[in-house]
């Protein structure tokens, strides 16, 4: 049986690492048939700092087929994405493609296998936040549509499918695949000093620390709906400088999105001059784990950070109205709370969040070993 996975962007990275390394240690055993496994970049994240720093600390191997097709409008890059990858299938002529997560490669590469009539699995199938004005819920709901395979990350993913008329025998529950690198690399980010990955990582701006890091909160942000208009992002800014860095550090790994905005609304100078705001370049996989390990509050527009902050009890104030990922608020039993761009519910649950407790949530089969059922179940399916 021949697989070729995708990857595109970084969230990507986090999710096929685990599956690479399940079908590794499934070639290792005796009496199987040898699962030939191509992996294809389309280069959605092309910066090195956003791309080949994960492949690297997460043990991915480098690429096998590396599209290139860099940055662009969402239908430049599918465009692109499909032409490029027709040849691939015609070349390589695989069984199967494995998409994951929501980014434009998934969407691109799901319909080019289609046309093909090559069997599609997607990996984190099933997860709706409603909100058609995401780039990310159109990928989600055309790749769900035209899969095979849909391997769901909860149960709450799963009804999703059903109630939209989805076949029972196309949908197999096997957990969160991002859990899998969540575990593996618990240990080795535990061993890693806050100060160290602060001060390897500062943006040439900001040269000095704050004396005191023993407190922090973290703050990721880069969505559109956060950063593209100044209507939005200056009252944000006003409140981080103006009622959580007076209280502790915030530490903010900043997207290439957000800086670039924050230039163009003349607000760069204002944050980079905030003693208590330390600003760094975008981090590794190891670095962010240790940071979320540690922060008294997570404050993001990410997806991925609202899971691991689930399993790891930290309180997190997701910059969001809605979220694909239900099952980590807090009415579910997790650490998130969606507080969308309105400064007065981001300061409501802001101070809410000062007196909580780390409340650690593991969901059914989040525990782990994801990828071996992703697998099994892709082996099954083509028997």
């Amino acid at each position: 049986m021949k697989i070729i996975s995708i990857v595109g962007a970084r969230p990507n990275f986090m999710k096929i690492a685990p599956f690479i390394h399940a079908i590794n240690d499934y070639n290792a055993l005796e009496n199987v048939e040898h699962v030939e496994h191509i992996l294809v970049h389309t280069g959605q994240h092309y910066d090195d700092r956003m791309s080949k720093v994960f492949f690297e600390s997460l043990n991915i191997p480098d690429a096998d087929i590396h599209l290139g097709i860099g940055s662009g409008t969402h239908a430049q890059q599918v465009a692109n994405t499909m032409v490029d990858f027709e040849k691939v299938l015609h070349s390589e002529k695989p069984d199967w493609v494995v998409v994951v997560g929501d980014v434009n490669a998934t969407l691109a590469c799901s319909v080019t296998a289609k046309k093909e009539k090559i069997k599609v699995c997607h990996i984190e199938a099933g997860l709706r936040s409603g909100d058609m004005d995401m780039p990310e819920e159109i990928n989600r709901l055309v790749t769900d549509r035209l899969s095979d395979l849909l391997l769901t990350p909860d149960p709450l993913s799963t009804q999703n499918l059903l109630k939209e008329g989805t076949e029972d025998n196309r949908i197999k529950f096997v957990g969160n695949i991002m859990i899998d690198t969540l575990e593996a690399n618990r240990i080795k980010a535990s061993g890693l000093e806050v100060k160290n990955i602060l001060q390897d990582n500062l943006l040439d701006e900001k040269t000095i620390l704050p004396s005191d890091i023993e407190s922090f909160s973290v703050l990721t942000m880069h969505r559109p709906s956060n950063v593209d208009e100044i209507e939005v992002l200056s009252p944000i800014i006003s409140f981080l400088l103006e009622e959580v860095c007076i209280k502790e550090v915030l530490v903010w790994p900043i997207h290439p999105r957000a800086m670039k905005q924050l230039q163009a609304f003349d607000l760069w100078d204002t944050v980079v001059n905030e003693q208590n705001l330390v600003l760094l370049h975008p981090i590794n996989y190891h670095e962010m784990l240790k940071l979320n390990m540690e922060a008294k509050t997570m404050l993001t527009d990410s997806g991925g950070l609202q899971e691991e902050c689930c399993v790891l009890g930290t309180p997190c104030l997701t910059l969001r109205w809605n979220t694909e990922r239900p099952i980590t608020l807090q009415e579910h039993g997790g650490a998130s709370a969606l507080v969308g761009n309105d400064v007065a519910r981001i300061r409501e649950e802001y101070i809410n969040a000062s007196t909580n407790t780390r409340k650690p949530k593991r969901p059914e089969l989040w525990d782990g070993k994801t990828a071996q059922r992703c697998l099994e179940a892709i082996i099954t399916k083509n028997n």
